[in-house]
């Protein structure tokens, strides 16, 4: 397999010491024929902490005049020098170099780690004596369970060898293959819910990898009244029934849970579940892939990750995603539309790929496959995890949540949000991109609230103490819990979009700004009388979504993984086709909580647009002899301004009234565009400014609109595309959950 799973990905396995998740495993520099003399080699023993990954040390030991490596999340493999000071895996099986550092007095002090990527991650020498870690081993069984049609399904159980009493199981189902599933890999991957003791199975789900049957993309929910239907429901049901009776040693409990697809499959867990199914864990799930996850949010196509997904799924009974040998801006800008980008592929020929290019609009394709209409009782407790730039499924973990809210009499649905892109929880880190925490989120979180959650459910043990929702306050960097998500203390208040490219909290009918300068207003309207902002979209250059080359999804050395943390200045400068407004520099501390709504009052000169806002904390440029907000490593006189997204998404205008039946915007007409940004809990600090930016292409993430109404956006043609003059009115604005 030459990219790692979704999986892998989503839960960021050894992150802290290994290669990054974000790319392939690659071959190690081989080891050269350089020896290290001996009695050197007791200088490199001790414990080393890594700067952004703190809360898992790596340990250099001494056995038989050999170096060995190993973390609390990486079995030891024994070193081998490439060069002076410089160590590589001698099996090869885990590539990263190693390059020790020596202080002024000589002495080894510290070490960086080289990912495949290139990426750095030094650490510091905290302890001259080797760390130790307790690692329980398991016995690994593999099996073939029948489901009710017949089918089996192949799964992986690991019981551990110190067993003394009955256990629970803890169960993930997955697309992504579980041979791998080792001692190793779960003391890797789990580190914390081992120590608790269960029995762990995973399972390929119909269809892939070594399980029997056919699989289909986010399959449909069927009438659980007919026992000769099936779905990932019933195939789970099966499994944890016949689980339950055929391991040794079980306690009858058993929790479900997972990231992403695997979050999908634990949602469906939960939806008329086995009786011993006490406890799911759905992680960024896939809730409705048209309304809000992968592949569309709110009618607009998510393109590149549409068609490299598909490829990656569809096109083989395992993995197989790929790569493209140009920019993706180009090679989707040159094919036109999705249809000939697909033609050119293969994707137009698979399952997934067909539903695209027919079903464009939220019909019975899409619909059948939204869980959120399963989702009418709290059945068994409910840990819901996302994160707050999740650049996969933002929307699964809050819309479950939000609909299961009602259903709650007994105070068993809750949700955890944190600073985090897609599974980055199941790392160990204090960072995303260039945006510093100042401690390891992801380890508080399983520290916290993961494995506690299963202990007290399937132990009967432990202190989960989580109320109903807990989340990490951005900005401020903070935990914080509350009763109620949003937070019923937030207010809403309309924080107003002002044609002089101003923002305020007040109502622009009685208390308008007073006027920027002829120069300034020129920029942005070019008319100071006007009551809207103005920008022109073309099509024909599209704005990029993230900085430029744009790799295929999971091809080696993408920045899939941090684009929402890019920084907007950058990626926008230069550019006009898109609007822009600013508070002015804050003078106190500005903390919103809850659900950002953007209502837009709009016309386009076209006859359809997509509609993209942002809301954006702008950092204010800080010298280089203080910290710097992005980090502590200033590398200028000044650490210029940063704009970093709080949260943003898109709507395509011919949904303004239906999802099912879009319609032509009639051109030059305002029309109100309302809808959600999704989450987010974050203090604008002082000394900080707001801003909104709005655009009408986000590319090539989201397809192209023509501008011009045409029935399938997917088959446009060349002549359909056309630049038009879009305008955002003054009484449009954002609705803020403002914390008192």
């Amino acid at each position: 397999m030459t990219v790692p799973s979704r999986l892998r990905t989503a839960l960021l396995i050894l992150c802290a010491i290994l290669c990054t998740a974000s790319t392939p495993a690659q071959p190690s520099p081989a080891p050269t024929s350089y020896r290290v003399p001996a009695e050197k080699l007791p200088t490199y023993v001790g414990a080393y902490r890594f700067d952004d990954s703190p809360y898992y040390p790596l340990s250099i030991s001494l056995i038989d005049g050999k170096l060995f490596a190993e973390s609390q999340r990486m079995p030891r493999q024994e070193l081998a020098p490439s060069a002076p000071d410089t160590f590589v895996p001698a099996s090869g099986s885990h590539p990263f170099i190693l390059k020790f550092t020596l202080s002024a007095d000589g002495k080894i002090s510290g070490l960086t780690r080289i990912a495949p990527d290139k990426s750095t991650h030094p650490a510091q020498k905290v302890d001259s004596e080797p760390q130790t870690f307790i690692k329980p081993e398991f016995a690994r069984q593999e099996v073939m369970i029948p489901v009710r049609d017949g089918i089996k399904l192949h799964a992986i159980i690991l019981v551990p060898k110190d067993a003394t009493a009955a256990l629970p199981i803890l169960m993930q189902r997955t697309p992504y293959g579980v041979d791998e599933s080792t001692s190793d890999s779960v003391n890797s991957r789990f580190p914390e819910l081992v120590h608790d003791h269960y029995i762990f199975v995973f399972e390929d789900i119909r269809g892939r990898y070594e399980s029997e049957g056919t699989f289909v993309m986010s399959r449909a929910m069927v009438d659980h009244t007919n026992p000769k239907l099936v779905d990932e429901s019933t195939d789970t049901y099966d499994t944890v029934a016949w689980l339950v009776k055929n391991i040794p040693n079980n306690n009858g409990r058993v929790g479900v849970f997972g990231i992403s697809y695997p979050g999908f499959l634990a949602q469906a867990a939960g939806i008329d579940p086995h009786p011993a199914v006490k406890a799911i864990s759905p992680q960024a799930p896939m809730i409705d892939v048209w309304m809000g996850d992968d592949f569309f949010h709110n009618g607009a196509f998510r393109q590149t990750y549409g068609h490299d997904y598909t490829l990656g799924m569809e096109s083989s009974k395992e993995n197989a995603f790929g790569k493209l040998d140009e920019d993706a801006y180009d090679f989707f800008l040159k094919a036109g539309s999705f249809a000939a980008a697909a033609k050119q592929t293969g994707v137009d020929k698979l399952p997934t790929g067909i539903g695209f290019l027919k079903n464009p609009a939220y019909d019975d394709f899409w619909r059948s496959r939204g869980v959120e209409w399963h989702l009418d009782k709290v059945a068994v407790p409910t840990l819901l995890v996302g994160g707050f730039w999740d650049q996969e499924d933002m929307y699964g973990p809050q819309e479950a949540y939000a609909l299961l809210e009602p259903h709650d009499s007994n105070r068993e649905n809750f949700l955890v949000l944190g600073p985090w892109n897609h599974g980055q929880w199941g790392g160990s880190s204090n960072h995303l991109g260039d945006i510093y925490f100042g401690e390891a989120t992801t380890d508080d979180y399983r520290v916290r609230y993961e494995a506690p959650f299963f202990n007290r459910y399937l132990h009967d043990q432990g202190s989960f103490t989580l109320r109903d929702t807990a989340t990490f306050e951005t900005g401020s960097n903070k935990w914080k819990q509350y009763s109620h998500w949003p937070p019923p203390e937030a207010k809403s208040e309309n924080l107003y979009l002002f044609p002089d490219g101003a923002l305020g909290f007040a109502d622009p009918a009685r208390a308008m700004l007073p006027p920027m300068t002829g120069a300034q207003v020129a920029a942005m309207t070019g008319n100071t009388n006007k009551n809207y902002t103005e920008y022109v979209s073309d099509p024909a250059n599209p704005i990029p979504y993230r900085h430029r080359p744009i790799q295929a999804t999971y091809a080696e050395g993408s920045h899939w993984y941090t684009w929402m943390v890019e920084d907007q200045r950058t990626l926008l400068a230069g550019r006009h086709d898109f609007a822009s407004w600013s508070s002015k520099v804050l003078e106190h501390d500005v903390t919103i909580a809850g659900d950002v709504i953007a209502d837009l009052f709009a016309s386009t000169s076209g006859t359809d647009a997509d509609w993209v806002v942002k809301l954006i904390d702008e950092y204010p440029a800080t010298p280089a002899t203080t910290t710097s907000p992005l980090g502590d490593q200033p590398t200028a006189d000044t650490t210029p301004s940063y704009q970093l997204i709080i949260n943003a998404e898109i709507f395509r205008g011919r949904y303004r009234t239906s999802f099912d039946h879009p319609s032509a915007i009639p051109a030059n007409q305002i029309e109100e565009y309302k809808w959600s940004l999704h989450a987010a809990d974050h203090t604008f600090i002082k000394g900080h400014k707001i801003v909104v930016q709005v655009q009408s292409t986000w590319f090539p993430l989201y397809d192209r609109n023509p501008q011009t109404f045409v029935p399938n956006i997917m088959v446009a043609a060349p002549s359909d595309f056309h630049p038009a003059t879009q305008r955002i009115y003054a009484n449009s604005h954002l609705i803020l959950p403002v914390l008192p």
